[in-house]
């Protein structure tokens, strides 16, 4: 892997193969990029940007303001330092809220398109928001990381995954509570606290890239609700629904994915203003 020195000197893993028009890949809290080591193949037709999030994978030492607004700007001076131009961001659950806090400042400019996989634009409920996890379940799952993270983080693993998990899936899910459980507590629950503070829904609205938003037809986190609520708020987006997915759609339907991602690139170039509209696969 490839380093990037952020401004406070941490160090930002990530891979840089390929050429074509970018993806640059964001993945979930507690994963990291070879959570979406299916999407390589898509190798062949664009330039693949898998980045190790501040705090996470290969960036796990790295420390400083474990923020989402910090973890954006490392993205930013990633895709600043390549000098992407025309970039599609594919971000999973925590990564979406990277890219939303991207788009909408510093670095927006050099991304075309955005793929948004099963995310909310807040994560906590409250108030007239509905759409994302009741207060309890939010601080539920702080206690448990900070009380007893490798529990939390193995069903954390396994939470991911349409349920029951297919037979086809269950080395899929072990690897995941695995890699899961190999994160640093602290640093987690620090990312954590800051994504449980983030709301974009007034954000949402001035970010005019063209938007995939995938959701996974069994998630056990956001209904569809959530998808089409996204889908009014961004001013150019469409949904795509996966039948047989959880919270993991990259991973549990991966050639429908990869066909999806594709499928979007290529109507960048034809169709840059659509109305909001739905695709199930």
């Amino acid at each position: 892997m490839r380093h990037f020195i952020a401004s406070d000197g941490a160090r930002i893993a990530y891979r840089d193969e390929g050429a074509g028009r970018p993806l640059v890949l964001l993945h979930g809290l507690m994963a990291h990029s070879g959570f979406f080591r299916a999407q390589r193949e898509l190798v062949s037709d664009f330039r693949i940007v898998s980045i190790d999030l501040r705090g996470h994978g290969a960036s796990r030492a790295a420390g400083g303001a474990l923020t989402v607004e910090q973890l954006a700007g490392d993205v930013a001076g990633i895709a600043e330092a390549l000098d992407l131009e025309g970039a599609v961001g594919i971000g999973w659950s925590l990564g979406a809220s990277v890219l939303w806090h991207m788009l909408a400042g510093r670095g927006g400019e050099r991304f075309e398109g955005a793929v948004v996989v099963d995310m909310t634009p807040r994560v906590m409920n409250g108030g007239d928001w509905e759409l994302g996890l009741s207060s309890e379940a939010c601080e539920a799952r702080s206690l448990a990381m900070a009380e007893d993270f490798a529990t939390f983080a193995a069903g954390a693993g396994q939470a991911i995954f349409s349920q029951p998990i297919d037979a086809a899936r269950r080395d899929d899910a072990d690897w995941a509570s695995f890699e899961f459980a190999r994160n640093d507590p602290a640093k987690i629950g620090r990312v954590w606290a800051s994504l449980m503070d983030q709301d974009f829904r007034p954000s949402l609205g001035r970010i005019r890239q063209p938007t995939l938003i995938v959701h996974g037809a069994h998630s056990h986190l956001y209904d569809a609700a959530t998808a089409e609520h996204l889908a009014r708020l961004l001013p150019n987006a469409e949904i795509v629904r996966f039948a047989d997915s959880g919270h993991a759609p990259h991973i549990e339907e991966p050639e429908k994915f990869n066909e999806a991602i594709r499928a979007f690139a290529d109507r960048l170039d034809c169709t840059p203003h659509r109305q909001a509209s739905q695709i199930s696969i």
